[in-house]
């Protein structure tokens, strides 16, 4: 029993104290920059980080969607995260905001992020054309998600995609997307020319 309580109060000990802290998991973000945040838990023996305190450090950077922490004793703390995937841009009076495919605010600048499409969507981040435009954008191809110049959709089953050739998709509802993007590509091959081509019906696309 005394051997147990000494182990207990040695892992709440200085020497068991947090000296290096590692964001694993960080791409768009800096990993530096995170870590520079929690900084304010150096010292802190392992088994007494608040996770509190974590969270609220971590609030100041939103494309974090969600994380976990391990103790790597003696010295190390681990903060592995996994970032927010946008989907594109909103513009606005205050310049132009990404977003993911949940509606959350990434960042906002005066200028078009490149490589990330500008939203139309009727009814805003809150409305069913949006989270139907949110999962289509997250299925489309890879190399075809990155032609996107606009995504519209003013309901749930409308949803039309612009590319960066003047091509435009009419993808419909998010429904059967994995089959839409496969046929989209598919037809790309088959219709390079082509200025218009709708997969609502991918068994049935038209060529236009």
């Amino acid at each position: 029993m005394l051997l147990i309580g000494g182990t207990v109060v040695a892992a709440y000990s200085p020497l068991f104290a947090v000296e290096k802290i590692t964001v694993v998991g960080a791409t768009t973000l800096d990993p530096a920059t995170v870590e520079a945040a929690l900084a304010d838990q150096i010292g802190t023996p392992l088994a007494a980080i608040d996770s509190s305190e974590v969270k609220a450090s971590l609030l100041a950077f939103p494309l974090i969607e969600t994380y976990a922490l391990e103790a790597k004793p003696p010295h190390e703390l681990t903060v592995r995260v996994v970032e927010r995937t946008p989907v594109g841009v909103l513009r606005s009076d205050a310049g132009y905001t990404l977003v993911d495919a949940a509606g959350v605010a990434l960042a906002t600048t005066s200028d078009q992020p490149a490589g990330q499409p500008l939203l139309d969507i009727e009814g805003g981040t809150d409305s069913a054309a949006f989270e139907s435009a949110g999962l289509v954008v997250r299925s489309v191809p890879a190399d075809l998600r990155a032609a996107l110049t606009g995504v519209s959709a003013t309901s749930a089953d409308d949803v039309t995609l612009t590319l960066n050739t003047g091509l435009t998709v009419v993808w419909g509802s998010a429904e059967d997307s994995p089959l839409k993007g496969e046929v989209l590509a598919k037809t790309l091959i088959r219709s390079p020319n082509a200025s218009s081509i709708d997969v609502t019906s991918p068994h049935a696309v038209v060529v236009g």
